[in-house]
């Protein structure tokens, strides 16, 4: 790289936007099934709420992304012809261990949460 190449990419980097604060709220955030706790947690109005409605959420959020998850599965299922297309079949244990791990999620939080009323 010579120095005119170095100069631009150093004036780019510096000419970069900021990262923008997300404009996302809690209640779209849990639509879209975020279920995480500490990620819950970022958002002001969630330190606001009681253990009942932060709990409610939660739920919210995991029945949202095992639809979200059983949706997509299902769109890999319809896949015509298999055997042609290798990679669906990975896609398809993609989300199959996904869906293992958010049963794992959903009995840890049901614990969690009834160890806090």
């Amino acid at each position: 790289m010579d120095e005119e190449e170095i100069e631009i990419k150093e004036q780019n980097l510096k000419s970069s936007p900021k990262a923008k604060k997300s404009s996302i709220t809690l209640n779209e955030a849990v639509e879209f099934g975020e279920y995480n706790p500490q990620f819950l947690a970022n958002f002001p109005e969630w330190h606001t709420l009681s253990i009942h409605i932060q709990w409610q959420l939660i739920r919210k959020a995991l029945d949202m992304r095992r639809r979200q998850l059983i949706t997509q599965y299902a769109e890999l299922n319809n896949v015509l012809d298999l055997r042609k297309k290798p990679y669906i079949h990975q896609a398809i244990k993609n989300v199959q261990r996904q869906l293992g791990e958010l049963d794992r999620d959903r009995e840890d939080l049901y614990v969690e949460y009834s160890n806090k009323f």
